[in-house]
């Protein structure tokens, strides 16, 4: 079964702030984090350096063929690296470049990073930006230009329906502009209030727009209580499917902080297993769609190594 990650992440070095916080690589993959240290890499990734070579390790391992490289404010800003990655392995990664949106020449970095450094899409960490709209005056200059560009948009929103509308006007402007959202909308636990009053199931209607489509990076992470083989995540994942069609969606790990609490192979194993989703809709959600939306080309054959434990 073709397998493609379309949610994980890279980078050399953590060294930045959030909110006058800092984050900041120490030791034996922890970081410091918004005023404490937390395990942000796997023990055994002891320089802190989350790279590409290691990524690929645990991609051919898990036999995932290709990946998509987002990025996000608390990791800083990563164009530099990832324009190499993007150079150095373009058969197996998709990577995102990303401006400063929170400076006021966000225009013309993002510019920059599409018709200069060569990158064929921008990612938004949207939720961080609560109160800056995505709808802006310099917003829609930038997304304009991306469809134009035919470059693709990856982003995620705040909890719940509180950013759907400004993103609804964004689609309704650039109805050409690809769009991959994330986390399956931030599908919350049942317990949680955005699950009982449906609103992040109207981040998922979203992709009833044609060139709009759900990614679940993240739902490890959303559903880590409850553990694997994470049964209330599947479930979301079905109710997702049954608002806008299991073509429609996309598998992401959020790699590499998913994987301090299980294995890579792990973080899309639960989909393999359940028998909650036909074959068909696991073909869909592991692979095939990502492969058509990122227009991967091809792919290499990854072979099952057994291992010494077996």
């Amino acid at each position: 079964m073709l397998i493609i990650d379309a949610h994980s992440h890279l980078w050399l070095r953590q060294d930045t702030t959030w909110n006058g916080l800092a984050i900041r690589t120490t030791q034996n993959g922890r970081s410091l984090f918004l005023g404490e240290e937390v395990q942000m890499l796997p023990p055994f990734m002891t320089d802190g350096r989350n790279t590409a070579e290691v990524f690929l390790s645990n991609m051919d391992y898990a036999q995932v063929a290709a990946a998509v490289v987002v990025q996000e404010f608390i990791d800083g800003l990563q164009n530099d690296y990832l324009k190499k990655v993007g150079s150095q392995y373009p058969e197996r990664f998709f990577v995102f470049g990303m401006a400063d949106y929170l400076c006021d020449d966000f225009f013309e970095q993002a510019q920059r990073l599409l018709t200069v450094e060569g990158f064929s899409g921008l990612a938004i960490p949207g939720h961080r930006l609560l109160g800056r709209p995505l709808n802006s005056p310099e917003m829609m200059r930038m997304f304009r230009l991306m469809e134009q560009q035919g470059a693709l948009l990856s982003i995620t929103l705040a909890d719940g329906d509180r950013q759907v509308g400004e993103l609804s006007e964004v689609i309704g402007e650039c109805p050409r502009l690809k769009i991959a959202i994330g986390h399956l909308g931030m599908a919350n636990p049942p317990q949680s209030p955005c699950w009982e009053n449906n609103s992040w199931r109207e981040q998922i209607k979203l992709a009833r727009n044609e060139n709009v489509m759900i990614e679940s990076g993240g739902i490890t992470w959303l559903y880590n209580s409850e553990f694997y083989p994470f049964p209330s995540a599947v479930r979301a994942i079905r109710e997702a499917a049954g608002l806008v069609g299991m073509h429609k969606l996309m598998w992401g790990s959020d790699y590499p902080r998913t994987i301090t609490a299980i294995t890579y192979r792990m973080s899309y194993d639960f989909i393999l297993k359940t028998p909650e989703l036909s074959d068909d809709d696991k073909r869909l959600f592991l692979g095939e769609n990502a492969h058509r939306f990122y227009g991967f080309g091809n792919l290499p054959d990854l072979p099952y190594i057994k291992n010494m434990s077996e």
